[in-house]
Parts: C-alpha cells; structure tokens; sequence
C-alpha cells in the first residue's frame, strides 16, 4: 500500500485536502476513486452521480429537458457535493468527489464552495477510445450510454486544460492509477 503520509501533514491538525477526480464516461472515475479512498485513513467517497439520484421526482439528468432545469439540477448536485465535502472535512476526513466537471465555470464554482479547503484536481484523460471501451465492458446497469465524447473532450481540453493534473491513464490498471493519484495528486492537481 502506498504511504499516505502526503495527504496528511505530520504533527499538525490539518483540514484534510479534498479531491476531486472527473473525466468522461468510462474514464474510470467510480473504480479510483473507490480505491483511493480506501487507501486513504480517513476518507468519504462523494458520488455525484448518487448525490444527483437523491432526486426521485422531477429529476431532470444533465443532459436532460428542460436544459434550464438540468442545469438547475446539477448547480444543486454540485452545492451538494461541497456541504458533503465540507462536514466531511471538518471532521477529519479526506473528501474524494467522483463527477463530471466539463468547464471552468463549474470548478471555480466548486472551489468557491470549499474555501477552507486545498482543492485537487485530477482529471482522468486516458482518451476517447479508451472511455467508449470501458464504457462497454462495464456491468449493464452502470453503463452511461453517451455519444458525445469528442464534444465533451474537446469542451473540456479548451475549459480545463490547464486546470490541475490531466493524467493520462490509458497504460494503467485502476489500482495503479489510485497508487499514482495518492503520491502525486497533491504535487501536481491543486488548483487553489
């Protein structure tokens, strides 16, 4: 198991950092993200995709119609996110968010929402391929079907692209990528 000791600095009481790790569908999000946070001592995995179901009646997904409404919805899943994010925090544990963020607009919204924390930003880019893949292999109930990966890649390459760590991941198991984000992610992802 790889150390933690970047994550949590020694003989000081920190608010633990938060992470957040988004890439297209398929990129693998769920999966590292569940390993890291049970690499991690004290940690909560904050699934947005499980935060935005909390919604029974009148759930409009993001992609949904109305669009005013989608978009109505996914403000309110990701202020969702950060107040999780936030009592997590303020009690000790590692907040690791699993969500598409597509554009700026939303992760400055995301960062306003967490000023008390160091925001990391892992972008999990193993390429459209790759994402359409894995998409494919997974268990049909956690299947997204989407059809707008060159339009999502490219929004977020202009939106995103130099916004934390963009970590190609195409080559590497997910527990590879979970030892990877641990070491590296608060050197290379921190975007406040």
């Amino acid at each position: 198991m790889p150390s933690t000791a970047a994550w949590h600095k020694s003989g000081t009481v920190e608010t633990p950092d938060c992470l957040i790790v988004t890439g297209m569908p398929g990129a693998g999000k769920s999966t590292v993200t569940r390993l890291v946070a049970e690499r991690l001592p004290r940690s909560a995995r904050l699934d947005g995709d499980f935060v935005s179901r909390l919604i029974v009646s009148g759930r409009v997904g993001a992609l949904g119609e109305p669009a005013d409404e989608a978009a109505r919805q996914v403000e309110l899943c990701n202020r969702n996110l950060c107040t999780l994010a936030n009592n997590f925090s303020d009690t000790g544990f590692t907040p690791v968010i699993d969500w598409v963020i597509p554009d700026r607009k939303q992760l400055d919204f995301f960062v306003s929402l967490l000023p008390a924390r160091q925001v990391l930003f892992v972008v999990l880019a193993p390429g459209i391929e790759v994402c359409r893949y894995r998409n494919t292999i997974r268990d049909p109930q956690e299947r997204f079907d989407f059809d707008g990966y060159e339009g999502l890649d490219a929004d977020m390459k202009r939106e995103l692209g130099d916004a934390g760590w963009w970590f190609d991941t195409s080559a590497l198991t997910p527990e590879e990528t979970a030892d990877r984000v641990i070491r590296e992610a608060r050197h290379r992802a921190l975007v406040n």
